[in-house]
């Protein structure tokens, strides 16, 4: 018995070094949406400081610096777009998707108060980010399920970021865009279109994307669009996978229920944001984290539509359980 005892001893003992053994440095990654603002408090707070000695957080700002940072080892956890992470787990990419805590962050943006669902943007000029990415993606899958052509029944203007077609928007060479948050609430903060009290203003919310897609193929108002994943050699550290999970969770919350503190907090890292729109744009992003596997049907059914119709998009099937970690 002294023998058996002894040996758990020091066995939960070398556990226990090894949970607590730090890393060198963890690398976060995303975009300016807002699945990446947790990742800058996290950062910010020392909340992986008991797992490493260096936190980094890198900005990736268009999809190909995002799959060059998987790709070439540059991060360790990264926001990624759900059907991106799928493609590059399909193309043979180390990469695990850790959650989903982006399902609804797309809208259309207007200076037309009568356009009220993107059916009633045919004909019209469109500025879309990320050609072949997720808002494009989203939006050609909804129009094709109503009955329209994306191509032909709409003029696409295709941008390199949501930023560039909020540009276009506020030097009015545009008259409507599709944008991710917080694009939107930027725009309708620097054009003085925010709140809607104001009389007349020059830009107006219009289609949700979100719930374009639940009404359109008869689901909920949500759609898995982006998340947390983690990549490279970082996939075999479980303890700290399991920290990470842990700590995203909190941020996001504090993320939630701190807005005007949130977008102080992501400002300082990100300047080429506005400290009110990210503020005003957190009540208008569905943010809820829930885990790669618990996720994995709403994913399969989004994954399934768009293999359909453009299997490239998740590099042509869908993806085997263990991508879901």
């Amino acid at each position: 018995m002294i023998k058996v005892i002894t040996f758990l001893f020091i066995l939960l003992f070398t556990l226990n070094l090894n949970a607590f053994e730090k890393l060198e440095k963890i690398v976060l990654s995303g975009p300016v949406a807002s699945v990446s603002h947790p990742l800058i408090h996290m950062m910010e707070t020392g909340a992986l400081k008991d797992v490493a000695k260096k936190i980094e957080f890198k900005l990736w700002k268009n999809p190909d610096e995002l799959r060059a940072l998987t790709i070439k080892g540059g991060a360790d956890f990264i926001a990624v777009p759900s059907n991106v992470a799928a493609n590059l787990y399909n193309k043979g990419v180390d990469i695990k998707l850790l959650n989903i805590s982006v399902w609804g962050i797309l809208g259309m943006i207007t200076r037309d108060k009568n356009l009220k669902t993107l059916a009633d943007f045919k004909g019209k000029e469109i500025a879309m980010p990320f050609r072949a990415d997720m808002p494009d993606i989203l939006f050609e899958e909804i129009v094709k399920e109503q009955g329209l052509d994306p191509k032909k029944d709409f003029k696409l203007k295709y941008m390199s970021s949501p930023f560039d077609a909020m540009q276009m928007l506020i030097m009015r060479r545009v008259d409507h865009a599709l944008l991710a948050e917080p694009a939107i609430s930027i725009a309708l903060k620097k054009t003085g279109s925010f709140p809607l009290k104001i009389i007349a203003p020059d830009l107006y919310r219009s289609s949700d994307l979100q719930k374009e897609w639940g009404k359109t193929f008869k689901v909920d108002a949500k759609i898995p669009q982006a998340g947390m994943a983690v990549v490279g050699d970082m996939i075999t550290h479980e303890y700290v996978i399991k920290r990470f999970n842990e700590e995203y969770q909190k941020s996001l919350q504090w993320y939630k229920n701190n807005p005007k503190k949130a977008g102080e907090l992501v400002v300082k890292i990100i300047p080429m944001l506005d400290v009110q729109g990210v503020t005003n744009s957190i009540e208008h992003v569905q943010l809820n984290t829930v885990s790669a596997q618990e996720s994995k049907s709403d994913l399969e059914f989004f994954y399934g539509i768009l293999e359909k119709n453009n299997p490239k998009t998740i590099g042509g099937k869908l993806p085997e359980n263990s991508f879901y970690y």
